[in-house]
C-alpha cells in the first residue's frame, strides 16, 4: 500500500493500520513514527529536494548528531547514516542536487556531509554557535549561507576556509530562510532584514518587526508565479506575522494572527501562550503549518485567513516541522524545547519524529 504516494489508499486517517493499544498521548494523531529517532531534543528537520528520487529526511539534535532516513511510500522509515558534531546541531539543509547535506552547530562550525561517500568536512567557522544554514543556488554562483550568534551572516563556497562575504547583523541571528533570489534573517532584539541574492548577496531592506516579542522562526512564501513575495514570522508569544515585501496595500495585506494558545480567551482565567517553534509552507498549495511549545501543529490558509486544522495535543512540545518536496508528507518532531526551563526537563522522555499524509488536509477550502 502506498501511504505517501500519489494514490494513497487512505487520506487523513493517519496510520490506523497500526492501531493504538497504549493510553499515552505521545502520538495522539496516530501518525507514523520514524524509527531510531535521536536521543535528545530535535531542533531541525529537512526533506530531500525533488532532484533526488524518493524521500530522505534529515534531523539534527542536541545529542550532537545528524541522522538520515529513507522514507518509503509505504510509510516505512529506514535509517541510512549519521554524522556527528561536537555540539548540538541547530540547523540542516540540502544542496539543490540532493548529494550533500549542510549542518550548523553550537560547536561554532558548519559541515558539508557528502551522502555518497558518507564523509563530512568542515566548511564554515564562526566565533559563536551557528544558528542557521541555507544553500544558495544562483545562476552565477553557489554558496552556503550561515547565520550565527556572533552577529554575522557569512557566505561560503565550500572549497575555501575563508568566506566569500561577511555581512554584519544588528544582533544575534535567530532564524532565517532562503528562496532565491530572496533571503530573510530575523535576529535578537526583533531585528528583521531582507537580502537580495542576485549577482551577489546584499542587504535589500530592514523591516520594523510586525511582532512585539522575540523572533523564533521564519519562512518565505511565493506568489502564483512561484516567485518569493513575502514571509511568515513566528514569535515566542503565540503569534505569526504574514508580511509581503511589496504589497499593493501594506496596511491591509500584512497581518498577524494568534496561534498556539490555550483557550483562556472568554474566561477570567489567564490564557497560556506558547512559542511558535516552526513554520513551513506547503510546496503545492501555499498553505502553511505551524508547530508550537503547546504540543500541537496547526494548518492555515493565509489567503483566506482561516485555520484548516489543529492537531490533538501531544505530551511534549513540537520543536520542528517540514514538508517533503511534493507536499505529500508532513514531518514534525516531538521533543522538549526548554520553553519551561530545566525543571520541566525529563530525561526519561523519548524524542519522536512523526510523519503524516498532508496531501488533502492542506488544500485550500474554496478550491475543488
Amino acid at each position: 500500500m502506498s501511504l505517501f504516494g500519489t494514490t494513497s489508499g487512505f487520506g487523513t486517517s493517519g496510520t490506523s493500520m497500526f492501531g493504538s493499544t497504549s493510553t499515552d498521548n505521545h502520538n495522539p494523531m496516530k501518525d507514523i513514527e520514524v524509527t531510531s529517532s535521536p536521543d535528545d531534543s530535535i531542533g531541525c528537520l529537512s526533506f530531500s529536494p525533488p532532484t533526488l528520487p524518493g524521500n530522505f529526511l534529515i534531523a539534527g539534535s542536541w545529542a550532537n548528531d545528524v541522522r538520515c532516513w529513507e522514507v518509503q511510500d509505504s510509510g516505512q522509515t529506514i535509517p541510512k547514516a549519521q554524522q556527528m558534531h561536537t555540539g548540538p546541531v541547530l540547523d540542516v539543509c540540502w544542496s539543490d542536487d540532493g548529494s550533500k547535506v549542510f549542518t550548523a552547530s553550537c560547536d561554532k562550525t558548519a559541515k558539508m556531509w557528502d551522502l555518497n561517500s558518507n564523509q563530512a568536512i568542515q566548511i564554515a567557522q564562526h566565533d559563536s554557535p551557528v544558528k542557521t544554514i541555507h544553500w544558495i543556488k544562483a545562476p552565477n554562483y553557489s554558496c552556503v549561507m550561515t547565520g550565527s550568534w556572533d552577529k554575522t551572516l557569512k557566505f561560503w563556497d565550500t572549497r575555501s576556509s575563508n568566506p566569500m562575504m561577511v555581512l554584519q547583523l544588528p544582533e544575534r541571528c535567530y532564524c532565517a530562510d532562503v528562496i532565491y533570489p530572496m533571503a530573510v534573517v530575523a535576529t535578537a532584539e526583533r531585528g528583521l532584514i531582507v537580502y537580495q541574492l542576485e549577482n551577489q548577496p546584499s542587504e535589500f531592506r530592514r523591516i520594523e518587526s510586525p511582532l512585539k516579542h522575540q523572533h523564533r522562526c521564519v519562512a518565505i512564501f511565493k506568489d502564483k508565479q512561484n516567485k518569493p513575495t513575502g514571509f511568515a514570522l513566528g514569535s515566542i508569544e503565540g503569534r505569526v506575522a504574514i508580511h509581503y515585501i511589496n504589497p499593493p496595500n501594506p496596511a491591509k495585506d500584512n497581518f498577524t494572527f494568534k496561534c498556539h494558545r490555550s483557550n483562556g480567551t472568554n474566561t477570567s482565567a489567564p490564557q497560556d501562550i506558547y512559542a511558535v517553534n516552526g513554520i513551513a509552507f506547503h510546496p503545492v498549495h501555499g498553505t502553511l503549518a505551524t508547530v508550537g511549545s503547546d504540543g500541537r501543529f496547526s494548518f492555515w490558509d493565509k489567503d483566506a485567513r482561516t485555520k484548516l486544522k489543529t492537531s490533538e495535543q501531544l505530551d511534549q512540545p513540537i520543536s520542528a516541522c517540514c514538508f517533503n518536496h511534493n507536499g505529500n508528507i508532513f514531518a514534525y518532531a516531538s521533543s522538549y524545547d526548554w520553553s519551561k526551563g530545566h525543571e520541566f526537563y525529563n530525561p526519561q522522555k523519548k524524542n519522536y519524529i512523526f510523519l503524516r499524509n498532508a496531501a488533502e488536509e492542506l488544500k485550500p477550502r474554496n478550491k475543488k
